[in-house]
């Protein structure tokens, strides 16, 4: 009887890997992310996508979380005093100039691939 219930528990945790490893995104599928907020995508389409649609860039692409989940593991105050001050080959504030930290916070979010949370 043991062996007819491990069948379905390989079966699930086959799913269930394929879950938690998500596929990197391609600049393509990247590029053709928008937040839902209109303001911040405006904001997004004059400063962050130049450089987070592109992988010569070295940024994080938008919406990767396979590129954004170890950064994202460093904690969002982390992510968003890189933005503030900038990081390697980012500029301070990413040229948003009218950005706010608020703002900052809700576009790291979003090209994070967490949207929505807080």
């Amino acid at each position: 009887m043991r062996r007819v219930f491990l069948i379905p528990l390989l079966a699930l945790a086959a799913c269930d890997h394929s879950a938690r490893d998500p596929a990197p995104l391609t600049p393509a599928q990247s590029a053709a992310l928008a937040p839902t907020d209109l303001r911040l995508a405006r904001l997004y389409a004059t400063s962050c996508k130049a450089c987070h649609t592109v992988l010569d860039s070295q940024a994080p692409l938008t919406g990767d979380r396979t590129a954004w989940d170890g950064r994202w593991a460093a904690g969002e105050d982390a992510l968003l005093t890189a933005a503030i001050q900038g990081k390697q080959g980012m500029p301070a504030g990413g040229q948003c100039f009218e950005c706010t930290p608020e703002d900052l916070r809700s576009l790291i979010r979003f090209m994070a691939g967490r949207e929505g949370q807080s």
